[in-house]
């Protein structure tokens, strides 16, 4: 019988378990997928250990907001799908209902899009979020421009590399920030123009320094928390501080300086607007297609692995996404 990853109740990684349960069958425009690989992201955290900040009900929550597989049957109405068609996960906003942590999931025709060609499946696991969230909060949200200089903080999470490399195919300048100075090689390796290690240098005023005091245009950061409102004193006046996540629990700090937009980025803004998920889509296409974009997978770990994939996650040490083989 299939096997799906559960919790019961949220706390540490080892809520996480298997249980076998039937899958189920696509209702109208509807697909089933064997899902091949899963990317665990930071939401599936803190989903699983209680910082979801949307209620869903426990015992028997699945988890994981993406993956990829093979189609294995399609329901009424699935327009443009087909049994053995290849495709990623895009969205699963309702995952304690059909998580990707599974050897089948049900998910909406309209969430699912091809797998580009040549792309393995662990790198296609570790693609959309990554990279749909990069997109969509640079690009779509804060409009960035050939040029930019776009400071880019938890550089090494498969965020802030995806972050690199848009930014790299549009022409802008990726600013990596990183804890460690030990990953600075790493990323300059992955296109970074100039890496800020927070062991070692002064953030802001690293970042003013390579844009000869001007202040940066854009600030994409995945930490918040208390630091938050001296992170956008590296901005240039008029910039843009977009927040697409929250390392730091801590309440954040407001930004005082002023003119800045703030934009609190969601990626299901974006990824449930059928229109946005086609720009999306074409945009990493090419960017697979022509070398600038390529998914960095840090280490893959089985299903039956679930619990230590979780932990090593919270470490932190990894340089790009942590995937699951189911």
């Amino acid at each position: 019988m299939p096997r799906v990853v559960v919790f019961d109740q949220t706390g540490a990684p080892d809520v996480l378990h298997i249980v076998d349960e039937p899958a189920a069958e696509p209702g109208p425009g509807e697909v089933r997928v064997k899902v091949e690989a899963a990317g665990v992201n930071r939401l599936d955290q803190i989903m699983r250990s209680g910082g979801y900040p949307r209620p869903f009900p426990l015992p028997h929550a699945r988890v994981g907001c993406e993956g990829t597989g093979v189609i294995d049957a399609v329901g009424p109405g699935a327009e443009g799908l087909s049994v053995g068609d290849a495709v990623i996960i895009t969205a699963v906003p309702a995952m304690h209902l059909n998580g990707t942590y599974a050897e089948y999931t049900v998910v909406p025709a309209s969430a699912v899009i091809a797998r580009p060609a040549g792309l393995d499946a662990a790198s296609a696991a570790a693609l959309w979020v990554a990279y749909s969230t990069a997109y969509g909060a640079l690009i779509e949200k804060a409009g960035m421009r050939p040029g930019d200089h776009v400071l880019i903080t938890a550089a090494s999470s498969s965020l802030g590399l995806a972050a690199i490399q848009v930014a790299n195919q549009v022409g802008a300048v990726p600013l990596a920030v990183t804890r460690h100075s030990a990953k600075k090689d790493a990323l300059l390796a992955a296109g970074a123009a100039a890496v800020i290690a927070t062991d070692a240098d002064d953030t802001v005023k690293a970042a003013r320094a390579y844009t000869n005091e001007s202040g940066v245009e854009i600030i994409l950061d995945s930490v918040m928390g208390p630091g938050l409102s001296e992170l956008a004193t590296a901005a240039k006046a008029g910039g843009t501080l977009l927040t697409a996540g929250w390392l730091d629990p801590r309440p954040a700090s407001m930004p005082m300086n002023a003119p800045l937009t703030i934009y609190r980025y969601m990626s299901f803004e974006h990824v449930l607007d059928p229109a946005v998920v086609r720009r999306m889509a074409a945009f990493l296409t090419a960017g697979l297609r022509t070398g600038a974009l390529h998914p960095t997978v840090d280490r893959v770990f089985g299903l039956d692995e679930v619990v230590e994939a979780h932990r090593y996650l919270e470490r932190g040490q990894q340089v790009g996404k942590v995937v699951l083989a189911v």
